[in-house]
């Protein structure tokens, strides 16, 4: 749960320093000016605090953007999964249907009403149907399991670090 996390926050701990540096180097030519320093000299300060100035607030855009995937990850991990005893239900694509998209696969309680619905990828166009199932789903992951097996879209297991867990199953 944690791993790409910190990951990540290892890959920010760059810019972030960079972030640090540059705006201690605004920060010393804006508040901290050479004791009797020339007219000339002040110049260079007023010419030279923007610059760093700029690049201090790029690095702390560029580690902000860096840890912004995986805390939302991290956030939605602490979201309920849930078990419903319904059906599941797989229908054609519409109109409206993305390009890469192959239909829609839906939650449907015991009353047949809609929980939550995802669009399935793929090559084959999905079959309308409907079948009875335990289904357990939450609604950033999708179903995870249908009667107990896995979908795949959650992995049985994480290896130590995540490394080699972003590899394609064959």
């Amino acid at each position: 749960m944690l791993n790409g996390l910190f990951g990540r926050v290892l890959i920010a701990i760059e810019p972030a320093l960079c972030f640090l540096v540059f705006g201690a180097l605004t920060a010393g030519l804006i508040f901290f000016p050479l004791p009797g320093a020339r007219l000339n000299q002040h110049d260079s300060a007023v010419v030279l605090a923007p610059i760093f100035g700029l690049a201090a607030l790029a690095f702390l855009a560029y580690a902000v953007v860096v840890l912004i995937g995986p805390v939302r990850a991290l956030r939605h991990t602490f979201l309920p999964i849930y078990i419903v005893d319904g059906y599941v239900r797989y229908r054609k694509p519409d109109r409206h249907t993305e390009a890469d998209s192959n239909g829609y696969i839906a939650v449907l309680d015991d009353a047949r009403r809609a929980v939550a619905e995802w669009p399935s990828l793929g090559s084959a166009t999905l079959p309308e149907s409907l079948r009875p199932a335990m289904i357990e789903f939450s609604f950033y992951g999708g179903i995870h399991r249908i009667d107990g097996r896995s979908t795949g879209a959650l992995p049985e297991s994480i290896p130590a670090m995540g490394i080699g867990s972003n590899v394609p199953r064959l």
